[in-house]
């Protein structure tokens, strides 16, 4: 008795590429710090930037999650796995990797190598019938904490209005560092793309959040013949049917590019700001640090595209989420792309059942599993709405931060 996750479009769309539905195929592996692991990841919790020691861990809890989902897929006489997802739970105070994903099968005498990829039935279609060739299920994380020192120095920075670059800095380093370990691990693959990368933050303990990157390590004989070195590997987060559109077009992706803008309203903005707001209308200050904000990660993705050697720039989110009293990130993210003729697809039409789809897939994967919701905070931000009694509240707030810092460097002051 088959028991597969598939939907009925996946089986038709991987039919036509000679595959059959398999099992489902699932690996974990539970793990700890340790004391001294804790100890030290505190520590660097308390200085800021990235915890190398929860990095550490929880890129080889995943991977080695991986590794047993797809032994357990090879056991059950599987070609490759599908629709590959690496999750992370707490499980009696420890850490649970789970890696879940769908066997599919092919017959013995096409032969070819074991495969895993995020993609689904539909998008696997897409990829293969656009030339790229599935090598394994690839990702690149970092787990990262803002920091006593740089807090306090962006809270300072916040009583002026404009962009905190303490922050700003940050959050764009941390997200291309995740980009270019993904990068690295495709390129030791022997791959010369990743298609279909989704970005995830998920929260890692107090203070801590690892940012996720994963993809499907590929192979395009047309970007190149073989393996190329980490920066020429092509990265995109389109789905599956646009890959598939931008090749019969003359397009190809370059890379995915990123930008973060962090900016305060500033302490003197803020209170009048909160008297506006007792009044009906337009909020000005509010209006302009907005609007320059996007102006300026626009500006900064537009920077990396052209940097890159990309033309455009397509499939772009921008997002906007509160971080703080007073504080606003924006972020920018898309695919850069270039003319490049000679990529076009197998098929001459893309069949209706590969751009299908399935609802209750839909429905169970929620908002937060395409690159589009960097946060689960940018999926919900954007149907807030200012109000005085939340923004008297965090001024409030505003204020008391600030009054612990001023404490702060007076106290270091006079210990000198």
């Amino acid at each position: 008795m088959l028991i597969s996750g598939m939907s009925g479009n996946e089986i038709f769309c991987l039919a036509q590429k000679g595959y059959a539905p398999g099992e489902i195929a699932v690996g974990n592996s539970v793990c700890s710090l340790g004391l001294s692991g804790a100890l030290a990841s505190w520590g660097r919790a308390i200085a800021g930037g990235e915890i190398a020691q929860i990095t550490e861990m929880v890129s080889s809890g995943r991977h080695a999650a991986i590794q047993r989902m797809e032994d357990e897929a090879r056991r059950q006489g599987a070609s490759g796995v599908t629709s590959v997802v690496s999750e992370l739970r707490t499980l009696a105070g420890y850490t649970e990797f789970l890696s879940q994903g769908t066997g599919i099968h092919r017959p013995a005498a096409d032969g070819g190598e074991f495969f895993s990829t995020a993609a689904s039935g539909m998008e696997l279609y897409c990829h293969l019938d656009a030339g790229y060739r599935p090598i394994r299920f690839a990702m690149g994380n970092v787990a990262y904490a803002l920091g006593v020192g740089r807090g306090l120095t962006g809270t300072l920075r916040t009583i002026a209005k404009g962009e905190v670059r303490e922050y700003s800095q940050l959050y764009n380093r941390i997200r291309h560092l995740a980009l270019r370990r993904l990068r690295a691990e495709a390129a030791k693959l022997g791959a010369n793309a990743v298609v279909d990368v989704a970005v995830r933050m998920l929260p890692y303990g107090p203070g801590t959040v690892e940012l996720l990157m994963t993809g499907t390590a590929s192979h395009h004989g047309r970007i190149s013949s073989g393996p190329v070195p980490e920066e020429r590997v092509v990265t995109s987060e389109l789905r599956g049917e646009e890959l598939w559109n931008l090749a019969r077009l003359g397009w190809v992706p370059v890379q995915l590019v990123m930008a973060t803008s962090v900016y305060s309203i500033g302490l003197a903005a803020g209170v009048g700001t909160l008297f506006q707001a007792m009044q009906r209308g337009e909020l000005p200050e509010v209006t302009r640090l907005v609007y320059h904000a996007r102006e300026n990660c626009l500006e900064l993705l537009r920077k990396e595209a052209i940097q890159v050697g990309a033309e455009q720039v397509i499939g772009n989110k921008l997002m906007i989420q509160e971080v703080g009293p007073g504080l606003i990130e924006v972020v920018a993210i898309g695919t850069a792309v270039r003319r490049a003729p000679g990529f076009a697809p197998e098929t001459p039409q893309l069949m209706p059942q590969a751009i299908i789809v399935d609802r209750d897939r839909h429905e169970a994967e929620g908002p937060l599993t395409r690159p589009s919701d960097l946060t689960r905070l940018v999926a919900t931000t954007s149907r807030q709405q200012f109000s005085p009694a939340a923004m008297l509240l965090g001024l409030l707030a505003f204020g008391a931060v600030i009054l612990m810092a001023l404490v702060v460097v007076v106290v270091a002051m006079l210990l000198r």
